[in-house]
């Protein structure tokens, strides 16, 4: 999967979205201690940068090289290029010890995992019983009536055919994704939970947050241009018709966060 985002790693450290202080606060308040976390599949290192100015350590790691060559270095992060398929060693070698993180955050990236053996190796690196896993993505963004709905017939129907089937969990909100963890205190339930991240875009911005979409990649290298001259004139066109050049877009969080608990 990581591959798919090499050759555009600079469009998606530009294009996409960058995370809202009010969830990283609220992820925050749910941990007791704020010594150390652990961003897995940082890419370009958006959430490990807010994490780092709440946590005295933070290690974010990836597996493309290329995504981390574009994250904000920092002194108290540390960045590791790892395996897709990371080993339990390795996790202790690289990462750190058993029962050692106070959090552990995934962004925008766990649908892609293998879940089984994540959740085994969170379970084994946070603290208990109150060490928490944070998992979030954003859905479709939210323009206005006239983007919207070119965007939706884009997304379904042009792009649809290059989405690969774990996207249907960010589809869903992660609301049917594998979340084996007890809701941390003062919570009823480990969500979703809603958060809206706001970026202000022109249409070109809109272009090339479409082009960091590992649809669009993979149509790319099938010989496929989903950005058309004529798809690019009909955004343009709505884009337009308010005769306002920047807009303000709405990307949708969904959060699911709960704690590993003292029976894990």
């Amino acid at each position: 999967m990581a591959q798919l985002f090499i050759k555009q790693a600079k469009q998606y450290s530009v294009g996409r979205p960058s995370y809202p202080q009010e969830l990283f606060n609220f992820i925050a308040s749910k941990t007791p201690s704020h010594d150390l976390a652990w961003d897995v599949g940082t890419g370009s290192g958006q959430a490990a940068q807010a994490l780092a100015n709440i946590y005295k350590n933070v290690i974010a790691t990836d597996t493309s090289p290329k995504q981390l060559e574009f994250a904000p270095k920092l002194p108290n992060i540390k960045y590791q290029c790892t395996s897709p398929n990371i080993s339990m060693s390795d996790l202790q070698h690289d990462i750190g010890s058993q029962s050692s993180f106070d959090l552990v955050t995934i962004a925008q990236a766990m649908h892609w995992f293998d879940l089984p053996t994540f959740y085994q190796q969170v379970k084994w690196i946070l603290k208990k019983p109150n060490g928490v896993i944070a998992a979030w993505c954003y859905t479709v963004p939210e323009v206005n009536t006239h983007v919207d709905s070119l965007f939706q017939k884009f997304y379904t129907i042009n792009a649809g055919p290059y989405w690969e089937s774990p996207r249907e969990l960010v589809d869903k909100k992660y609301e049917t994704i594998d979340f084996p963890f007890e809701p941390v205190d003062e919570l009823e339930h480990n969500g979703p939970f809603r958060f809206d991240s706001e970026k202000v875009m022109d249409v070109e911005d809109y272009f090339t947050y479409l082009r960091s979409w590992s649809a669009y990649q993979t149509a790319k290298e099938k010989g496929v241009e989903l950005l058309t001259d004529n798809v690019i004139q009909d955004f343009k066109r709505v884009w337009n018709e308010t005769g306002k050049i920047e807009k303000i877009v709405t990307f949708p969080i969904y959060l699911r966060i709960g704690k590993v608990g003292s029976s894990n």
